[in-house]
Order: structure tokens, then sequence, then C-alpha cells
């Protein structure tokens, strides 16, 4: 039986939906830290990318260029949201395939060249990933003084077409 790996793929997509409602609400130039928002983006779902199955064993998206996944690194390369959005939809898939390729006794293993387990890795990326959603969407509740919707069951969550949340100033 593959019950972790269950609850795992059941609780990263609403993970990817929460950044998504991140990407479709913020300013994307508005500065965080000195860098616009949108490259916190790409470095939060480069992350995701790379991490989230094997960071040793990984080939880069064809539009990265070296370092741009670090924020404070000037790039030559801008992305748009429909570009991120495409690129978390790879990622999506992406993760989602890996999943079901998982026994749960593989979480306890470690990837090819790789110092953690795979449990490891995903326990990485919820965090990182969930840090910088709620960095994107503090940035857009200072903005508009509302936070976006956040889940945490997609099997509980409606989607109506409302972004935000019922939470304001």
């Amino acid at each position: 039986m593959n019950e972790l790996c269950m609850i795992i793929k059941n609780t990263v997509r609403p993970n990817f939906r929460n950044i998504r409602t991140s990407i479709l609400t913020y300013d994307r130039n508005a500065l965080c830290v000195g860098a616009p928002c949108w490259r916190w983006v790409y470095h939060a779902l480069h992350s995701a990318d790379k991490w989230f199955i094997n960071p040793f064993v990984y080939e880069e998206p064809s539009f990265h260029q070296a370092g741009m996944d670090n924020p404070e690194n000037p790039t030559n390369v801008v992305l748009s949201d429909e570009d991120l959005l495409r690129y978390l939809d790879e990622i999506e898939k992406k993760t989602l395939s890996y999943l079901d390729s998982l026994t749960d006794e593989m979480l306890y293993e470690k990837p090819e060249n790789c110092i953690y387990t795979r449990m490891e890795l995903v326990l990485r990326q919820y965090r990182h990933l969930s840090f910088h959603t709620g960095m994107l969407n503090g940035q857009t509740a200072v903005a508009t003084g509302s936070f976006p919707v956040w889940i945490s069951d997609m099997d509980k969550f409606v989607d109506d077409g409302i972004l935000f949340g019922r939470y304001r100033k």
C-alpha cells in the first residue's frame, strides 16, 4: 500500500493551487527585499522543480540562466506570469507523476547521488513553497487589504472564481 505517497500527493496539490492563486493576485513588479516579486515566484518554482525529486540529478529549464533562481542575481530573462504559470503546470504534472511512481518504502531511500531521503526532499519543499506563497500573499495583503484565498484540502475548496478571501482591514 502507498498510503504515505497518496497523503503526500493529496496535500501537495493544495500547495500548488495556493502558489497559483498567489501568482494570479500579486503585483509582479512590487519589490520584496530588493527584487520584483516575480523573481521570488521563479525562485520558489525553480526550487520545487529542482529539489522535490532530486537536486543532484536535475536538468535546468530551457529559459534558465545560471544564478537566475537567486532573486538577488541580475538576469536578462524576464518571465511573464503566463510563463510562470506554464512552468508551474509542468512542475505540478512532473511532481504528481513522480509521486505516482513511488512506494511508501521508497520515501526512506536516498535518490541517486542525493544526500537526503525522498521524504526529506518532500518536507523541505512543502516548507519552502509554503513560505514563499505566504510571503507573496503578505505583499498582496499589504497592497490590497485582502489575503488571497488559501486552501488546505482540494476536495473542500469550491472554485467559484473568487481569488480573495473574506479577510479585510
